[in-house]
């Protein structure tokens, strides 16, 4: 009977507790973290194109929105720096959508042209838990990116960073 009472005051207790202090919902972040990337490129429009990348993610942190800066190595090289509005899709994977521009110059194209164009990016990073490496993929659209034509150049990117 003594142990009866005991478990009803803590369950009393416990409830009044919870009714005085309700739950609040909870909301995924936009993970945080900046990283430094090493990948594969393929450039899909003016033939198709193979090279590396190296990305650099700089996340301000409490905002979703992030610097980052893709180098592009192929036939020609070109950088690509972006600000990117972040959306959490769970505790480690954030999609986004980023604006910027495609630095690119030479005779020969690069994996998104070879002239100096706007561009969109959407892609998701996805944080492995418990560790500090990240998985990337993106594409870069780059508009009226060839000096010999107006078209639209396409990449596809993918790679894994390491977090900091």
């Amino acid at each position: 009977m003594k142990c009866f009472k005991y478990l009803a005051s803590v369950i009393l207790v416990s409830s009044s507790l919870s009714l005085a202090y309700p739950a609040k919902p909870v909301k995924a972040q936009v993970a945080y973290g900046s990283y430094v990337g090493v990948g594969g490129t393929v450039g899909v429009s003016d033939g198709t194109q193979i090279g590396g990348v190296l990305a650099v993610r700089y996340k301000l942190l409490e905002t979703p929105i992030s610097f980052r800066t893709q180098a592009l190595i192929g036939e020609s090289t070109a950088v690509v720096p972006m600000v990117s509005y972040d959306v959490p899709l769970n505790w480690q994977t954030d999609a986004y959508l980023g604006a910027g521009l495609v630095l690119a110059g030479g005779d020969n194209p690069s994996p998104v042209g070879n002239k100096i164009s706007f561009a969109l990016q959407p892609g998701v990073d996805y944080m492995v838990p418990n560790s500090n490496t990240v998985i990337f993929g993106n594409a870069i659209i780059a508009f009226d990116a060839y000096r010999e034509k107006s078209s639209t150049a396409l990449s596809v990117q993918g790679g894994v960073g390491f977090r900091f």
